[in-house]
């Protein structure tokens, strides 16, 4: 029997604890352990820099691009359950069942997801995870937060690192072995997809840290609202 990381229940933990909004009253980012969070920043960053951005370069440079396209759609393929799951949970259960058959399209007539032949068919890829669903469930987003390894996140976001690993095909698999070189392929895969948005990040932002905060913070609001986040309300103060 599998255990889970005691990670993530330290941070299931803390998010059940943290979970009453992402904002201050006055609408400003609620970041109280800025401090703490800028240390793991830079230490993910380092952590990039010495390792994982090289290793994704000489991915992105030495694997063809139809290689490293058939490697993308099969680990989207592979989070099909888990966004079918979270479909169900947010009441969407049209787009649940497209996402349905796009998995069984595309695990069988694209080769185990290979290949992506439900895109042609209509049938769109969706990003659905458990952070969503809370936040469609209305669970407050909490402190902004950023895990060593891990990256961004907020209270809200901390659960899905619980629910979703549950979820997650790759973690069943027997071999020890095999099941983590298949979390290196995917996360080398995923950061070689980000290169290029790295790039606009080391050029234009004069505080990376808060820049890739408020993207963060901005990016998981759109995702909550299906890209129609709610306009901040402003107050009038007599000016």
């Amino acid at each position: 029997m599998k255990k889970i990381n005691p990670l993530l229940v330290m941070a299931l933990t803390i998010s059940m604890s943290q979970s009453s909004g992402a904002a201050d009253e006055d609408g400003q980012v609620s970041d109280p352990l800025e401090g703490m969070n800028r240390a793991f920043y830079q230490f993910n960053d380092k952590l990039d820099i010495w390792i994982l951005k090289p290793v994704a370069q000489a991915y992105n440079d030495y694997t063809p691009s139809p290689v490293r396209k058939g490697v993308s759609n099969f680990f989207g393929n592979l989070e099909s359950p888990m966004v079918v799951t979270n479909d169900l949970l947010q009441g969407k259960v049209r787009q649940g069942v497209q996402d349905t058959m796009r998995f069984v399209f595309n695990s069988t007539f694209g080769i185990a997801g290979l290949l992506d032949v439900a895109t042609p068919m209509q049938l769109e890829r969706h990003e659905e995870d458990f952070g969503q669903t809370l936040g469609v469930w209305g669970v407050g987003e909490g402190w902004y937060l950023v895990l060593p390894f891990l990256g961004p996140a907020t209270a809200r976001d901390l659960p899905k690192l619980v629910v979703d690993t549950y979820l997650d095909p790759v973690y069943y698999m027997d071999d020890d072995e095999a099941r983590w070189a298949t979390y290196v392929v995917r996360t080398v895969n995923l950061r070689a997809q980000l290169l290029g948005a790295s790039k606009v990040l080391e050029v234009g932002a004069l505080d990376p840290y808060a820049f890739t905060r408020d993207a963060y913070l901005q990016r998981r609001l759109s995702q909550v609202y299906d890209g129609n986040p709610p306009e901040p309300e402003f107050y009038d103060e007599g000016f």
